[in-house]
């Protein structure tokens, strides 16, 4: 089941469930959810996909972005940011705003190339406070991003990076064990099965065990 929120009126409930909980002075415009979803104080997603479990702390900017299920985004995070036409003269809004200044129509071409750099963030992704996620990138499952970093390039699943570029600080599991999980694909578990075998999940010798592998 999905929820399409087209301008939010949802208000933050005492438990999660089918529709997502969105704080009172939160912006959500043409945003797609899933379950079990929920975004903080003061954040703003335009033009986004947000699959079940995924959250959003407070004062999280995101745009143009798909994100899968169970990704943990702290706060102040800012995703797919909007960027200036550097190969131009003049980098202002003036050239594609231009109905705010009185200089006639926007430019919706411009705004439609923007739309198309979208984002994806893979399941069980950490994405630490205050980092920046630069347009069309890919974040691979089960990555995590230390807070404060900025990501220029695609993150390979299962690693850690951080820093101003961001830069790859080690991986999480070794390969071998990181395709074991991905073999399991506990993020598409029923409910019912996250409630039976949710032990499994803080364990990873027995996760392992029962995809026959080791860690």
């Amino acid at each position: 089941m999905t929820h399409f929120v087209a301008a939010h009126n949802v208000v933050r409930k005492a438990m999660l469930g089918d529709a997502p909980s969105i704080a009172d002075d939160a912006t959500v415009q043409d945003t797609r959810f899933g379950r079990y979803n929920e975004v903080g104080s003061g954040c703003r997603l335009d033009d986004c996909s947000v699959d079940d479990y995924s959250y959003f702390d407070r004062l999280c900017d995101v745009a143009h972005t798909d994100v899968g299920k169970f990704a943990n985004i702290a706060s102040m995070v800012r995703i797919n940011p909007g960027f200036h036409p550097m190969e131009r003269p003049c980098q202002h809004h003036l050239l594609y705003r231009g109905s705010l200044y009185g200089h006639g129509p926007d430019d919706p071409d411009l705004f439609h190339w923007r739309a198309l750099q979208r984002v994806r963030i893979g399941h069980d992704v950490w994405i630490g406070h205050g980092s920046l996620i630069m347009p069309g990138l890919r974040i691979g499952n089960g990555a995590v991003i230390g807070g404060g970093s900025v990501v220029t390039r695609d993150v390979p699943a299962y690693t850690i990076v951080a820093g101003n570029p961001a830069r790859p600080i080690r991986r999480r599991f070794p390969q071998a064990v990181a395709e074991a999980i991905e073999r399991v694909a506990w993020w598409d578990w029923s409910d019912e099965e996250l409630r039976e075998r949710r032990h499994e999940l803080t364990d990873l010798r027995t996760l392992l065990r029962r995809a026959g592998a080791s860690a």
